[in-house]
């Protein structure tokens, strides 16, 4: 399968996700652990069905020392035995932070404060900030039919 649009050959495109993937870089380097964010990123793009941020965060986590047992039960987070309090909280504000249209309130008040309770305010920052950049990349890949399975380890950093 080809992508419809080829963004590091367009000069516009180019220009713009220059800018747009240095922010995603600068979140590498929060204080969010980064096998949390992996997670976090991966559960956010099967919400929304990237199956290239699916391949690549997939691979990432795996790098970053991420488990096939943990990776295989992200899915199905919520009756696994194998995230810990924080991570389930992080999965949690990502789920709703991605399903606005399903909840219609967006985060919820009791979600938001059980991520508070595991994580600073410039982790929460960094949380929130990672969630909305990954749902406006999966809307990009998504859109264009970005294809998966050729990633390789840190490919874009």
């Amino acid at each position: 399968m080809d992508a419809r649009l080829n963004y590091f050959a367009n000069p516009a495109a180019g220009k713009a996700l220059k800018y747009f993937m240095s922010a995603g870089r600068e979140l590498k380097e929060s204080p969010l652990l980064a096998t949390t964010q992996e997670l976090v990123a991966l559960r956010v793009s099967q919400i929304n069905g990237c199956a290239a941020c699916i391949d690549m965060h997939t691979k990432e986590a795996a790098a970053a020392g991420e488990t096939p047992v943990r990776l295989n039960l992200i899915a199905a987070w919520r009756e696994a035995t194998v995230f810990t309090a924080a991570e389930r909280a992080a999965l949690e504000l990502a789920e709703q932070g991605t399903r606005v249209a399903d909840a219609a309130t967006g985060v919820s008040d009791d979600v938001w404060a059980r991520a508070a309770q595991h994580y600073d305010e410039e982790q929460l920052t960094a949380l929130v900030l990672l969630v909305s950049f990954m749902n406006t990349v999966n809307r990009l890949n998504i859109i264009t039919q970005q294809p998966a399975g050729d990633y390789q380890v840190g490919q874009f950093h």
